[in-house]
């Protein structure tokens, strides 16, 4: 059996061993492994940044000059997996002091032997173009031990001698003089600028004044122009506004009639309406009864008309039953009295 290790992100844990002497090596670093009882050993390495002070005393530069240089470095064991195994086979089971110790002493012997070759003012005034120097040649060295030069920057740059402060004086006595020599320079040059500029001004003056009287002259002729063209304008204007005005009085006029039109048409249809409602009413309470009281009185007239009709032929239906019964009889009477004859 075994156990599940954990690790965090600022640490890397190396399993290595197995069975039937197996020589893997297992890398982990922000997860976790297995490793077996009594077969496998587990070891932890620090992947944080660490902090390095270089310093190198009494350092001859170029110019024989000792200085002390004084720098800060970040530096972090890499995380690659082969970077990782190489710094693990250097720094395993060491702390992390021993490994400051080692990159510390890399760092200040290139520092040192680079210092061997640069001038004091290059050191000086340059600070950050040395410590990216520094980094440049230390790196690939310390990157073979799986080490990563974050940061290297140069803190501070002294010497027993006061030659920096000897230089500092000298290039300020020289700024100085330069600024006295700019300074009179700038004075003459300004004189003769001066001078310049006044004559300039004279000329543009000059120019302007003639320019000014030139455009009051073009602007008077112009304003006499624009206010002939503006009277123009003006009375066309009045002129155009007073036909415009009489062409709208016109044209209400004519709607004013085209409305009375409108309104008469329709006091006819009015009135017209109102006669045809006068003439229904007159049809319906006067016309109407008149008509149906003739024809009442037509129909009793026809009725008594067809009664006397029928009353006459009735009576002489009844003359001719009469009549045709005395003929009858008068016939029967005839034949009976023609037969008493015969016998």
């Amino acid at each position: 059996m075994g156990n599940c290790h954990t690790v965090g992100p600022n640490e890397a844990l190396v399993v290595s061993g197995g069975c039937c002497g197996s020589d893997y090596k297992q890398y982990v670093f922000g997860g976790w492994a297995w490793a077996w009882w009594c077969i496998s050993d587990t070891q932890r390495i620090s992947l944080e940044i660490m902090t390095l002070q270089p310093r190198c005393e009494d350092v001859e530069t170029a110019e024989g000059v000792a200085l002390t240089v004084t720098g800060v470095a970040q530096v972090k064991i890499m995380t690659e997996k082969e970077l990782l195994a190489v710094a693990c086979e250097q720094f395993l089971g060491k702390s992390v002091q021993d490994i400051k110790n080692v990159v510390l002493q890399t760092l200040e012997g290139h520092l040192r032997s680079i210092l061997g070759t640069l001038t004091v003012e290059q050191i000086y005034q340059d600070r950050d173009q040395f410590a990216k120097l520094v980094r440049e040649v230390a790196a690939p060295d310390v990157g073979r031990m799986g080490i990563e030069i974050l940061s290297f920057t140069i803190k501070d740059v002294y010497d027993k001698v006061d030659y920096l402060s000897s230089l500092g004086k000298t290039q300020t006595a020289v700024v100085q003089r330069d600024a006295d020599i700019g300074v009179a320079e700038a004075e003459r040059d300004a004189g003769i600028r001066e001078a310049e500029c006044k004559k300039e001004m004279l000329d543009v003056k000059f120019m302007a004044d003639t320019k000014i009287a030139d455009s009051k002259r073009a602007f008077e002729l112009q304003k006499s122009a624009f206010s002939e063209e503006v009277n123009i304008k003006t009375a066309e204007a009045q002129l155009a506004y007073e036909l415009q005005g009489a062409r709208e009085q016109q044209k209400i006029r004519q709607e004013e009639i085209e409305i009375e039109v409108v309104q008469r048409k329709k006091q006819i249809a009015v009135e017209a309406q109102e006669i045809l409602r006068t003439d229904k009413e007159l049809i319906a309470t006067v016309r109407c009864p008149a008509e149906a009281e003739a024809h009442r009185i037509q129909q009793i007239a026809e009725g008594e008309k067809v009664k006397q009709v029928l009353l006459a032929q009735a009576e002489a239906e009844k003359i001719r039953k009469i009549g045709e019964a005395e003929a009858a009889v008068i016939e029967a009477r005839g034949k009976a009295e023609a037969e008493l004859l015969i016998y």
